[in-house]
């Protein structure tokens, strides 16, 4: 029973992703990158999670709303993984899915990181010692990555069924630091109308010029107990737009630990996004 279990779910997973447009960023080889020849790997664990690493193409993964309760709203989605890996499901296709209900339109960024050596990327980095030389040349690719991906949706608004004027970005972890990166260094046309890091290497984030003039508003969430020791790390990106006077919201959950995403661990992060869609509707992003 478990098997046929494990294999209907597989089937249902591989059916939904059947129906998901995947959009490449650049019409060639990513700027900046263009010299790499390393190949992007997947791996799907037995309950269906994707893992990806290696990646040198840059895409999108389109989640449409539910067509019932679609709003307008639309959110870029980074997975996280130490800039070595993506957790393509808990932190990006999970999410997508749950916020399709509340109609909004997502998509799931896959972008570039670190080559890894190995096919376990993330005992890997935990290997390589101190990783912030190693993840810096990165970090600014990543971050053109997700701007990218706020100027290819607010291009193909209405293609998308979305509001030009209601795009997001959320990322967890490595991802966390590309949203906040994304959300010190736009131009008008890549400018996010809100954004959501999810307990954030903030250390890692691109942040030269200081909180934008019309720095967007935030919702920043994380847990006390994070075993990679980050809650303060959100705590000093609220501190920052406090300081800057602009709109922020902040959740510390006592536990929860790092990386939950979407993971059911009976705690009271379980409920996050619930926090997280609560927040969307008093910033009136909810409604149609």
């Amino acid at each position: 029973m478990h098997l046929l279990a494990t294999l209907l779910l597989c089937l249902s997973v591989l059916s939904l992703e059947a129906q998901e447009k995947v959009v490449r960023l650049y019409d060639g080889p990513a700027p900046g990158s263009e010299t790499w020849t390393h190949t992007e790997k997947e791996k799907r664990s037995e309950r269906g999670s994707v893992t990806a690493w290696n990646v040198v193409n840059p895409t999108l993964t389109v989640f449409p709303a539910d067509p019932t309760n679609a709003n307008g709203t639309a959110l870029v989605i980074c997975p996280g993984g130490a800039f070595f890996q993506l957790s393509m499901g808990s932190e990006g296709a999970d999410v997508a899915r749950w916020l399709n209900i509340k109609g909004v339109t997502c998509f799931v960024l896959k972008y570039r990181l670190v080559e890894a050596r190995t096919d376990d990327p993330m005992r890997e980095a935990f290997t390589r010692g101190d990783l912030g030389p190693i993840v810096a040349p990165i970090v600014p690719l990543a971050m053109a990555d997700g701007l990218a991906a706020i100027k290819h949706v607010r291009q193909h608004a209405k293609d998308y069924g979305v509001n030009p004027q209601r795009i997001g970005i959320m990322g967890f972890s490595a991802g966390g630091t590309l949203a906040s990166s994304v959300a010190y260094n736009y131009t008008p046309e890549t400018r996010p109308d809100f954004v959501a890091p999810i307990y954030l290497a903030y250390s890692w984030t691109i942040k030269t010029n200081g909180v934008p003039a019309d720095a967007p508003p935030m919702f920043i969430l994380a847990a006390t107990d994070d075993q990679l020791k980050l809650a303060s790390h959100s705590v000093d990106l609220y501190r920052d737009w406090i300081a800057a006077k602009k709109p922020v919201e902040l959740h510390i959950f006592a536990k929860g630990g790092h990386g939950f995403g979407m993971r059911k661990q009976n705690l009271p992060t379980d409920g996050w996004i619930e926090r997280f869609a609560d927040w969307l509707g008093h910033q009136g992003l909810l409604k149609k």
